[in-house]
């Protein structure tokens, strides 16, 4: 482990500005005198007013890279510190992760050495204990099953089998069926026993296959009986739901004696209440490798979720290999003190990068196939993509003035113009080779945040917009996507979005799928206009949010504060007229990754929200229930 030999500490205060002030101290804890050197740190919580800053000299601000110096002559020697004071923020703190992120010094030599960072304080709070986000569990029937089934009359056993193995006349499909539930049981509970074996076992009890086409598509029923369970199914996802909720029952009843059984006889009817079951996952602002993508599906599938929204692009990184632009992996994906991408969102001082070739794109895409879970790919366009124009700058009108705009996050002139041919060769090769990746119904465009302003100081898009007898960012926005749908249209896909795909004029509703987020009374009014909605409103559903006002709590809280009791008690359809309730093709947790730097952040945020998530995605309203759920979440697996 290394010595920290710079330390960075910072306390916000309510006062000193409109939305506070931040008051910065760095510890020269290196046994050396420091000087002539600058101060690096990223935060989400940004500095508008450059001038706002006492004791020290703001240089620049890139989205969420700040960069400061000392007043001339500050020799900071062994023990010392040195404090400057910030105001001019976008918004106040309210939360330990609204500081510092992460944080680096350069020298006066240009060379780049790490500082540690603290935990950001709040002036005028006291410590909290962390919130008890789950109450004590209560069960009116003591089955270890998540999401609950849809129909349940079960008699609980006083034992449990040791395995279940496939009767005799099982076929191969169903033998192989086993065979993945047992390996996906294997990778998410290592040390735990194996609910199945393929060959019989005297301890263990029969599971015999029916085959029934008068099932639902991923519905299934289990019959128990003392010596033998019959799983009956229509298709093989109903049957993969069926061997899975077999394998949570032995489980619980295993791991749990006291708390579950294992049932006797009696049946279970199941089917899912929406057809789009979705976990969103953001890769850009963080990397994730190939293991931790494939357990997080493996999660998905445990849970019974059947879509994985992989966003693969955004401002920050392109993280999907295109064999005809290798620059997007390569320039556009490093960030670093001395790359074309500045650090953000928690790097420091070392480069990082990372991307997924295609060759782990399939190796991904057929583990998620294999567990009934559809990759849905997102690449975001027109904005979000700072990385994109950095790669190849071809894509920039290059009469357009430098910071012309900014996007929400901070972000100058970030959007793909529509006016540049070669956006839409770009476009064209990328889909190109997108759908030769992933077999999707759908392609994912993003759609979202395009800051309004962008492109107006563009020659080539006031031409574009003159021609065409369209005004303003978001009908040029609306002509271009129309473009993209003809895109994926000829190349046999359909549209996915967020909201502000509508903004505009929108596009074509009919095969176009629109995501909800700003708020839930959008999906409504989406539907509305034609489209269909999955809803996953950032103010239930963003696994990013904080889960408890204590400032000690780490997430974002732009949609307020989102305790798993809420996410799991909140009802999607809403105020949905009855008329427009089929447009709602169902509901989807999103993980945006700015607040995720550890795996222990990952867990706590996204657990036990996501398995709630899952629940209201799969078990009808009139089955839920909170007490219930608490008393058997705790068993679920995390990253």
């Amino acid at each position: 482990m290394k010595t920290v030999s710079y330390r960075l500490e910072s306390k916000w205060h309510p006062e000193g500005g409109p939305n506070g002030r931040f008051t910065f101290i760095l510890f020269n804890l290196s046994g050396a005198p420091l000087s002539g050197f600058r101060l690096v740190y990223t935060s989400l919580t940004r500095v508008n007013d450059p001038k706002a800053c006492e004791n020290a000299t703001f240089l620049r601000r890139n989205a969420n890279f700040h960069e400061f110096e000392p007043l001339p002559g500050l020799i900071l020697e062994p023990g010392a510190s040195w404090t400057f004071t910030v105001s001019g923020l976008h918004r106040p703190a309210k939360h330990c992760t609204d500081g510092a992120k992460s944080a680096y010094l350069t020298l006066s030599g240009g060379e780049h050495v790490p500082v540690a960072v603290s935990d950001l304080l709040l002036e005028g709070r006291v410590s909290e204990p962390p919130p008890v986000l789950l109450p004590e569990g209560k069960l009116d029937l003591p089955f270890a099953l998540q999401p609950w089934p849809a129909k349940i009359d079960a008699k609980p056993g006083t034992g449990f089998p040791v395995v279940l193995y496939p009767a005799e006349g099982s076929s191969i499909q169903e033998l192989e069926a086993v065979s993945t539930a047992l390996s996906l049981f294997h990778r998410l509970f290592e040390s735990g026993h194996a609910p199945f074996n393929l060959s019989i076992s005297p301890q263990g009890r029969a599971l015999r296959f029916s085959h029934d086409t008068s099932i639902a598509r991923e519905g299934y029923a289990l019959n128990f009986a003392a010596n033998e369970i019959t799983l009956c199914y229509s298709h093989s996802a109903g049957r993969q739901y069926g061997l899975t909720s077999l394998a949570q029952l032995l489980h619980g009843a295993r791991s749990q004696p006291g708390t579950f059984r294992f049932p006797v006889s009696g049946t279970i009817s199941d089917q899912p209440r929406y057809g789009w079951r979705g976990c969103h996952l953001d890769v850009s602002r963080q990397f994730y490798p190939v293991a931790d993508v494939k357990r997080l599906i493996d999660i998905l599938a445990w849970l019974k979720l059947n879509i994985f929204h992989w966003h693969l692009s955004d401002d920050e990184a392109w993280r999907l290999e295109i064999k005809a632009y290798p620059q997007l992996t390569t320039t556009g994906v490093l960030r670093g003190p001395d790359e074309p991408l500045l650090p953000q969102l928690g790097n420091g001082a070392e480069p990082v990068g990372g991307f997924y070739s295609q060759d782990d794109i399939r190796e991904i895409v057929a583990h998620a196939s294999s567990l009934s879970v559809e990759i849905i790919p997102e690449i975001d366009i027109p904005g979000h993509n700072t990385a994109t124009l950095v790669a190849l700058p071809d894509l920039t009108d290059g009469q357009e003035a430098p910071d012309s705009y900014h996007s929400v996050q901070g972000y100058p002139n970030n959007a793909l113009n529509p006016a540049v041919p070669f956006t839409y060769q770009f476009l064209e090769t990328v889909f190109d080779e997108m759908v030769e990746l992933f077999p999707s119904a759908y392609i994912h465009i993003g759609g979202d945040e395009v800051a309004d302003g962008s492109w107006l100081a563009s020659p080539l898009a006031k031409k574009l917009m003159e021609q065409e007898g369209i005004s303003g960012t978001f009908a040029l926005q609306s002509y271009f996507l129309t473009r993209i749908k003809d895109m994926l249209t000829a190349r046999g896909r359909k549209l996915a979005g967020w909201n502000e795909v509508a903004h505009g004029g929108g596009v074509a509703a009919k095969d176009t799928l629109l995501m909800a987020w700003e708020n839930p009374t959008v999906g409504i009014e989406l539907a509305r206009e034609g489209y269909d909605v999955v809803m996953t409103p950032g103010q239930a559903y963003y696994l990013d949010m904080v889960q408890a006002e204590a400032f000690q709590e780490p997430g974002a809280s732009w949609a307020g504060t989102v305790p798993p009791a809420h996410t799991y008690g909140y009802e999607a359809e809403g105020e949905f007229p009855e008329e427009l309730k089929e447009r709602m093709r169902g509901v989807q947790a999103c993980i945006w990754s700015e607040h995720f730097l550890s795996r222990g952040y990952f867990n706590r945020l996204v657990f036990p929200r996501l398995p709630a998530i899952a629940e209201a995605a799969w078990t009808p309203r009139a089955q839920k229930d909170w007490h219930r759920f608490a008393a058997i979440v705790p068993l679920s697996p995390n990253l």
